[in-house]
This record gives structure tokens, C-alpha cells and sequence, in this order.
């Protein structure tokens, strides 16, 4: 899945999920550059960074009108802190909505002109937060699930020249970890949750990003793809009085 020469700006892609994403297209042989207020703490090796601030729609317009070309926009830049609906102001999630989905789709429409010349393509980082219940993450949660929907509208609008796929990722062990998991004990006990045994590295999500972007996903446009491991054992297994037996025989 070579991109050799390819031109790919990867949003927020400085640390964590989007520093796998922007080196996994570096390895394919793709020019990367990664946009952010702050530059990385370790420096990335065969990426460029330009700082950015993704909220600032006239300064992304001006960001990716200088760009010479494009031929892949990975929306990766977001978050959200813990932070339950009643703990502050609606004006204050809003900020949490404007990273998440606002953001995307501003850097989206900036670099749409030069997509559309040479038949490129968006990959959106979506989350499992948006296909479930997210207390403490509520706004997040909302925004990607709008991210999905207007993947899959933007998909319809902008083909045949440009493909717009999402990547739906599930938890991802990254140097913030420990903000949202614990320690190793809270790290290991989530994983133990997850169907294949782990959390995701940074790199699961770089592999599956390059893939959608390749020609080796060319008929793919509107999808959403789960990278989740097996997403999560259903709560209600667990609180069963049932088929234990049975399950321990099976192990």
C-alpha cells in the first residue's frame, strides 16, 4: 500500500493516535505534514509540522491554500476532557463540539479544491463514543457521532473525486493512558474488557488509516471502519447466574 510521493496532512497529529497515523503514512513513503498549536515533544522522524490552530477557520482557509498539493486529509485532531453535563455551562461543551465535528469540517471544505484535483481522499477519526452512551463525554460523544454523519454525506456530495471514509476507534493505550484509565492495574483491568485482550497502539490506527487512504481501498467511500478489538463484552455475560459452567468448561 505504497503512497510514495503522495502529499497527507494529518490534524493534531503531534502525539498519541495522531503521531502513529502521521508516522505509519511516512513509512508508506507518503510527505507528511502534521498541524497543531504546539509543536511535538519528540520530533517525528520524515514529518513536518506547522502549527495551527484548527479553530480558526480563516488561519486553517490560509493553512491549506498554501499547500503546493494534497492528496489525503486525516481529521484526527480532538478530544475532551472528564467532564459530566451538569459540572459546567452548555457554552462549554459547545467548545468540546467545535473541536470534534466544527473543526473537521472546516479543514474539510478548506481542502476540498485540492482533493478534488487529483481524486484524493478524507479519512475522519471518529470513536466509539459516538454508537454509545458517553457519561463524563457526553459533547464528545455527539460530536462523533456527527463526524459519522457527515462522513457519509460528504462521501455522497464530493464523489467521485474525493472518498471520505471514517475510522471508528475504540480505546487506544497512549502516553495519556493513565488520564483516563489509571495506572497499570486500571490499564490492565480495561483491556481485560476488550475481546482481543489489549488496548490499541497508536500504530493499529496509523495501519488501518493508510489502508483507507490506498488504492487498495478504492471502491470504499461512506464506510465506517470499527477498530475497536472486537469492541466490548456485552455487561450483562458478567451479571448472569447462567451457562457459567459452561463458559469455564469452553476456556
Amino acid at each position: 500500500m505504497g503512497l510514495d510521493g503522495k502529499v497527507v496532512v494529518v490534524t493534531g497529529g503531534t502525539r498519541g493516535v495522531g503521531a502513529g497515523i502521521a508516522r505509519a503514512f511516512a513509512e508508506a513513503g507518503a510527505e507528511v505534514v502534521v498541524c497543531a498549536r504546539r509543536p511535538p515533544e519528540v520530533p517525528l522522524t520524515g514529518v513536518e509540522f506547522r502549527p495551527l490552530d484548527l479553530r480558526d477557520p480563516e488561519a486553517v482557509r490560509t493553512f491549506f491554500a498554501a499547500l503546493p498539493r494534497l492528496d489525503v486529509l486525516v481529521n484526527n485532531a480532538g478530544g475532551t476532557p472528564y467532564r459530566r453535563l451538569t459540572d459546567t455551562g452548555a457554552e462549554r461543551h459547545a467548545r468540546v463540539i467545535e473541536l470534534n465535528l466544527v473543526a473537521p469540517m472546516t479543514a474539510s471544505l478548506a481542502a476540498y479544491e485540492q482533493l478534488k484535483r487529483v481524486r484524493g481522499s478524507v479519512v475522519m477519526i471518529g470513536s466509539v463514543s459516538g454508537g454509545r452512551a458517553s457519561p463524563g463525554s457526553a459533547a464528545y460523544g455527539a460530536a462523533k457521532a456527527g463526524l459519522e454523519s457527515l462522513a457519509r454525506s460528504m462521501a455522497v456530495e464530493w464523489a467521485p473525486e474525493v472518498r471520505v471514509n471514517t475510522l471508528v476507534v475504540g480505546m487506544v493505550r497512549t502516553e495519556s493512558s493513565h488520564l483516563h484509565y489509571g495506572g497499570a492495574d486500571g490499564i490492565a483491568g480495561v483491556s481485560r474488557t476488550v475481546p482481543l485482550g489489549r488496548l490499541a497502539e497508536p500504530a493499529d490506527i496509523g495501519a488501518a488509516a493508510v489502508f483507507l487512504a490506498s488504492d487498495a481501498a478504492a471502491y470504499i467511500s461512506g464506510a465506517s471502519l470499527l477498530v475497536h478489538g472486537g469492541g466490548e463484552r456485552p455487561a450483562f455475560l458478567d451479571a448472569a447466574t447462567v451457562n457459567k459452567k459452561k463458559e469455564e468448561k469452553g476456556a
